[in-house]
């Protein structure tokens, strides 16, 4: 149970992937300027996340381990990746074209999107010990991929809420668009470190 908290907290605040880790910007800065569009990105990257960490668990597990080629992981990884988004890419544009122009090319981007690249390769450091997964690493593996997605999300709207304010702010200039952008994720990053203190 403890493990579990663990993932589940420090997936969220202690090790969030786009305010710690600094995974994931382009989609971040690109999405985050209104809620909507975020939302979406967000129910997207834990979507990518989710099935990329459950398909790459068992292709690690059972073909790149096994047959002692795990040094192609990186490049597995990001074949599994890049198919997920274009499924769910596919799905977006069948079922919300609004949504799907709303996102643009940020919807592709995911699939370079290193935080669910990051999310993979954890996944596979953290949960198998000797070539060998540790007890409940299947579930460990779903859970902290569902749980950054989340995080990457909670962030992604906590941004967009704030940008959104701002742009009825009296805002000088100069620091209009992504420069105040990057100033107020700077800021965010500075409280989310203060939560590395956190004793789970």
């Amino acid at each position: 149970m403890d493990k579990i908290v663990a993932i589940i907290i420090g997936s969220l605040f202690i090790n969030n992937f786009i305010l710690f880790k600094f995974l994931g910007l382009c989609p971040f800065l690109g999405v985050s300027k209104q809620t909507k569009p975020a939302v979406s990105m967000g129910l997207a990257v834990i979507f990518v996340m989710v099935s990329s960490g459950l398909i790459t668990w068992l292709v690690y597990r059972f073909i790149l381990l096994p047959l002692h080629i795990d040094y192609m992981r990186t490049v597995t990884f990001i074949l599994v990746i890049a198919t997920s988004v274009q499924f769910i890419e596919m799905v977006i544009l069948k079922t919300s074209p609004v949504i799907y122009r709303a996102l643009g090319i940020y919807l592709p981007l995911i699939t370079t999107n290193c935080a669910v690249l990051g999310v993979t390769v954890l996944n596979s450091n953290e949960f198998f010990s000797a070539g060998k997964p540790v007890n409940g690493s299947f579930g460990y593996a779903i859970l902290q991929a569902f749980f950054a997605g989340v995080g990457f999300m909670f962030v992604l709207l906590l941004m967009s809420g704030i940008r959104e304010r701002l742009e009825l702010a009296d805002t000088p200039e100069s620091l209009e668009g992504l420069p105040i952008a990057f100033i107020v994720a700077s800021i965010m990053s500075l409280a989310f470190m203060g939560f590395v203190g956190l004793k789970i």
